[in-house]
């Protein structure tokens, strides 16, 4: 796919797909809740539709009834039955390792898969702690998938103290922990989305968060009785951000994102935009299912580099990728600090970030965990064929600096949008942009 700079500036109104963090949970805690479970706006990319069939597997009823509108019938917690086959999460590390939490803590054996990247990522920051549960756990060297589970069926809660941050380990904790009998405790020494402690509360299950002096520790009481509960997605503020960032960097453009969520774990990038000098205007402020959702307007704008502390990260880890598009445009060096988790994601993100940027003009390098880019106030070259490495984030970024750049950028993989941002293309040609099949 190709992305060239538009005639005109971008206009309109667009709604992004639905939260992807949120609609993996909702599936998930759907199935684990006695009674039927109305979502509404859940995301239809590849990853999330994986968990769909997943829950099936398991025992539930998940039914699609329209565009986004969704009802699961779940079997309570520990009801889920042992699958029948080996469950293939696509390119989805958040479905497979909080899916390993769930599993641990029930008797039954089940092997998790996915495709060529998911394979190369990373298990074992989730295979530790979870063991302590009492669940046996084998894979490939280095702790890599297939990854084959022997859950058990008296799940010991866990207290664990989290490495780095990851919302991902610290939810796959908590879900073992519904069906273990205690307290489970899990400290984080930086905050991390929340999504899993808001939904928790949302099905009844009981969750507190406090703070000991050295991070925030959340705790939850195992053997809940989970209670159906409908639940409207948001939109998907790492989605948003690419539609965002584009407005911004295309002369003339002013466009409107309603209902995007706005969880205070996540908005690390909006934050980070309005010190380069982005006006993001949100509106009609409200709480939709635990989280809060408001409506973005944004317009082009001139941006300037900043430094971004380290401890930003974990409130934007996944728009890392087009806030490097951003700085590329900016007058003036942008140093992005304590980026290694980058290196685990769907690539090696830190590196395609780099290499995204220098084959397209923009004097980018990196230093120890950190991404420095010098921009010249101006639009890149452009001009280069970026080798995505099966990473939708990358993919999405590059045809966004396409739309700013002199020259044309290309991609050399358009498939892996679909994981995350269905019908990306068309709801950005939607607001003016050019893109289309090489």
């Amino acid at each position: 796919m190709v992305s060239r700079r538009p005639a005109r500036g971008l206009a309109g109104v667009a709604r992004v797909p639905g939260d992807k963090s949120i609609s993996h949970r909702a599936l998930m805690l759907g199935a684990l809740a006695l009674g039927e479970s109305r979502i509404t706006g859940l995301l239809e990319g590849e990853d999330v539709l994986r968990t769909a069939a997943a829950m099936r597997a398991l025992g539930a009823a998940v039914t699609r009834e329209g565009d986004g509108d969704w009802r699961v019938a779940g079997r309570g917690v520990g009801g889920i039955v042992e699958p029948e086959d080996v469950l293939d999460m696509g390119n989805s590390g958040t479905a497979a390792r909080l899916l390993a939490g769930i599993l641990a803590s029930h008797p039954i054996f089940s092997v998790l898969t996915g495709d060529a990247s998911l394979r190369r990522r990373p298990m074992r920051r989730v295979m530790t702690p979870l063991a302590a549960s009492g669940a046996t756990f084998s894979a490939r060297a280095g702790g890599r998938m297939p990854l084959a589970i022997a859950g058990t069926g008296t799940a010991l809660p866990i207290a664990y103290r989290l490495p780095v941050a990851s919302a991902q380990v610290k939810s796959a904790i908590l879900l073992a922990g519904l069906n273990a009998r205690g307290i489970t405790r899990v400290e984080e020494p930086v905050a991390t989305r929340d999504h899993s402690e808001n939904m928790l509360r949302h099905f009844g299950a009981s969750v507190s968060v406090g703070d000991d002096g050295e991070g925030r520790v959340i705790e939850l009481a195992g053997l809940p009785e989970l209670r159906c509960a409908d639940i409207t997605v948001p939109g998907d503020p790492s989605s948003a951000a690419f539609p965002l960032v584009a407005a911004l960097l295309v002369p003339d453009s002013a466009i409107t994102l309603p209902g995007i969520g706005l969880n205070p774990l996540r908005t690390g990038l909006f934050a980070t935009l309005e010190e380069m000098g982005a006006g993001i205007v949100i509106e009609n402020r409200r709480i939709s299912g635990g989280e809060p959702v408001g409506d973005l307007s944004v317009r082009h704008a001139a941006l300037r580099g900043v430094d971004v502390p380290a401890a930003r990260a974990p409130s934007m880890i996944d728009e890392y990728p087009i806030l490097a598009v951003a700085a590329a445009c900016a007058r003036g060096t942008t140093r992005l600090r304590g980026l290694a988790e980058l290196r685990v994601k769907e690539s090696d993100r830190l590196a395609a970030t780099a290499a995204l940027l220098a084959g397209n003009g923009v004097r980018a390098a990196i230093e120890d965990d950190d991404l420095i880019i010098h921009g010249a106030g101006a639009p890149p070259p452009g001009g280069g064929m970026v080798a995505t490495g099966m990473d939708h984030r990358i993919a999405m970024s590059a045809l966004v600096l396409g739309l700013a750049s002199l020259a044309p950028v290309a991609i050399d993989d358009a498939r892996f949008i679909e994981t995350s941002f269905p019908g990306f293309a068309g709801l950005m040609n939607g607001l003016g942009a050019t893109m289309a099949p090489a």
